[in-house]
């Protein structure tokens, strides 16, 4: 990949072929950037009190509840890469987090990072804003 492709959607059906891991990975990066610009966007300025809140927020306990907050917002489309992610093999879960979490989280990674790959930035911001309503 080069530079001038870096931000350029990609078709459905390239996506559609790449690993869940790999959209969960992205995904992670995705959602973990989206937090910290809130966070740096809405007042929060120790570097300290940026990281406690970014950790807490970004966690695998934190993503699943929400997951569970956009979920009945989610298209067709949406909700099968949603379901693909939920279902994928975890080799591991961390301590900090139940297997069922482990897995909303993967799903909303794997969300967002599919979303993020499609050019669909209007739609991260519209799920992202559903999840800080709620926080």
């Amino acid at each position: 990949m080069t530079l001038n492709n870096f931000l350029m959607p990609k078709p459905p059906g390239d996506l559609r072929e790449m690993s869940i891991q790999a959209l969960a990975h992205l995904g992670d990066a995705v959602y973990e950037l989206m937090v910290r610009t809130y966070l740096c966007s809405n007042g929060a300025k120790a570097v300290k009190q940026l990281h406690k809140k970014s950790v807490s927020m970004v966690s695998a306990k934190a993503q699943a509840a929400s997951a569970g907050m956009i979920l009945p917002f989610l298209s067709e489309d949406e909700a099968a890469v949603f379901k693909r992610g939920r279902n994928a093999h975890q080799a591991s879960v961390p301590r900090a987090s139940t297997h069922e979490e482990y897995h909303a989280a993967t799903a909303l990674e794997s969300l967002f990072g599919f979303l993020y790959l499609s050019g669909e930035h209007d739609r991260l911001s519209e799920l992202f804003r559903i999840i800080i309503s709620e926080d």
